[in-house]
């Protein structure tokens, strides 16, 4: 099984009908960056995204450039982006870069829709 292939993105729709869902599955790595970015852009951008990240393991590089496009995408076109159940590896990623500064990390997807 290639990189690409071990990456999946299921949308769902948010409590907020101008919310979105994106339950990424597999770690996000250089593999599969174009199949994260390509759910990311596909249809209308809604004002909140968010990304629960519960079967994630991992996080390189390249899945970080992905989460910070979105990121600036979204700041961009005036919405916004939170990450939901991220693991304790991913976090500490987010930590070593900063991103955490950056990023609006919450515990779970019903905090998240209701912020």
């Amino acid at each position: 099984m290639s990189a690409a292939a071990q990456v999946t993105i299921e949308r769902f729709p948010g409590k907020s009908p101008q919310t979105v869902i994106f339950r990424i599955v597999g770690a996000m790595t250089l593999g599969g960056a174009h199949i994260v970015r390509k759910a990311f852009r596909a249809g209308e951008l809604p004002t909140h995204t968010i990304l629960d990240l519960s079967a994630v393991p991992y996080v390189d590089s390249a899945g970080m450039s992905e989460i910070i496009s979105h990121e600036i995408y979204c700041r961009d076109h005036g919405a916004r982006l939170t990450l939901t159940h991220v693991n304790e590896r991913v976090k500490s990623m987010f930590r070593i870069t900063r991103l955490d500064e950056v990023l609006r990390i919450v515990d779970t997807v019903k905090q998240a829709e209701a912020s």
